[in-house]
């Protein structure tokens, strides 16, 4: 019998051969026009080599005035076919399952000339940046948007759509009382504020073919320090109608972030002092391991009340734990980003027995997100001095 790990798994009418995603991590690939070359069609070649049983793309942007940063990978127009199709192309012929994750910067727009939009005039709680509340024919305009991106998916041969619907960006503002202070249809109350995410996956699944998947990753609560932001409780209320409006699972994570490591990219995950030491961590010594598993008690809220398929993501390390997590019921899919950094063979690797991920959290990965192509840093450990030389040249800005 295989153990839950490696069971099959299933969205909509797509099998999964196993319970192991790639979650959606940016690529930093993106060319100035948002299209992507062979360094994009190589990473997610080496990652469905690698055994994961199934790949969401970074978040790309389906419309200009969406995008994150200047190295993100587009979906905003057909010129964006080539290029995803060679990707998509590649992890056919290796055997794998891909999902085109797609996104919407909002207020979290960092790019310089773009005119983002926002729910409400209200600083970004990240940066800080003022965008201007979008109006009733641009709030038009960005579901189209979504819906055309859903159509060059299915076009370029993905095999579902994924949802970026957490971690502050445009989604994740009409979800929060903190940042969408409407009073029309689109806010108002946590009913309305529901209505915007609402629309995007009706716009998505309008165009998508029948049984293909939607999944969402989506924010159960803000992690801010401002008061009044939003709550599980009104979180899951407004999920359960999203699910009703054409989700086949949700992968659970943060709503608004004041910073990202705080509330998504915890740091040293299961770090202890001999890793910390193989890995030149010395600062690490002495502290204790921070603990795997950090969106769990979120997904067993939601879990409580809603009959959904969840992903959970959010610091898995060990084999033990992913295997009693999908054991105990509390996800029907493990989600994770770095590990498959540093080893996008790690799937592979935990079906031949390794125990843990050499992955260490440090986040020097997440550092360069926005300026060099993803990778690890501490492989070879060339790359550290690369790093210290960036960072302390000024040519590293965070």
């Amino acid at each position: 019998m295989p153990t839950s790990t490696w069971k099959q798994g299933q969205l909509g009418d797509l099998l999964v051969p196993n319970r192991l995603i790639r979650s959606g991590t940016s690529e930093s690939m993106g060319r100035q026009d948002g299209s992507v070359g062979q360094d994009f069609v190589a990473l997610h070649r080496t990652l469905a080599q690698g055994g994961i049983g199934l790949a969401f793309t970074g978040h790309m942007y389906v419309e200009s005035r969406g995008r994150y940063d200047p190295v993100q990978a587009g979906i905003h127009t057909d010129a964006m076919l080539p290029g995803l199709r060679a990707a998509t192309d590649a992890v056919h012929e290796s055997g794998g399952k891909i999902f085109a994750q797609l996104g919407h910067a909002g207020s979290q727009s960092v790019v310089s000339g773009v005119e983002p939009i926002s729910p409400s005039e209200v600083p970004n709680v990240m940066h800080g940046r003022h965008v201007a509340a979008a109006s009733q024919d641009e709030i038009q305009e960005t579901l189209k948007a979504y819906s055309a991106a859903a159509r060059r998916a299915v076009s370029a041969g993905f095999d579902g759509i994924h949802l970026h619907g957490a971690n502050g960006y445009l989604i994740s503002q009409f979800r929060s009382p903190l940042t969408n202070r409407r009073n029309d249809f689109w806010g108002g109350s946590a009913e309305a504020r529901e209505n915007f995410p609402l629309a995007v996956i009706s716009a998505i699944r309008a165009e998508l073919p029948e049984g293909m998947p939607l999944t969402m990753k989506i924010g159960v609560r803000d992690i801010v320090s401002e008061p009044g932001g939003l709550t599980s409780e009104d979180s899951i209320a407004g999920i359960g109608r999203l699910v009703e409006g054409g989700l086949d699972a949700i992968e659970v994570s943060s709503n608004l972030m004041s910073d990202y490591i705080s509330s998504s990219v915890r740091a040293y995950v299961a770090v202890d002092r001999r890793r910390a030491a193989e890995d030149l961590l010395i600062h690490r010594l002495n502290k204790a391991e921070e603990p795997e598993a950090y969106f769990l008690s979120d997904a067993q809220a939601v879990r409580e009340r809603l009959g959904v398929k969840l992903i959970l993501v959010g610091g898995m390390r060990r084999a033990t734990t992913i295997e009693r997590i999908l054991t105990d019921g509390d996800a029907d899919f493990i989600s994770m980003a770095r590990p498959l950094i540093r080893q996008p063979d790690f799937p592979n690797r935990l079906r031949a027995g390794e125990p843990i991920a050499d992955c260490v959290s440090c986040n020097i990965c997440l550092m360069h997100d926005g300026h060099s192509a993803l990778r690890c840093w501490r492989t070879p450990r060339r790359r550290l001095l690369h790093h210290a030389f960036l960072r302390f040249t000024g040519k590293l800005k965070f």
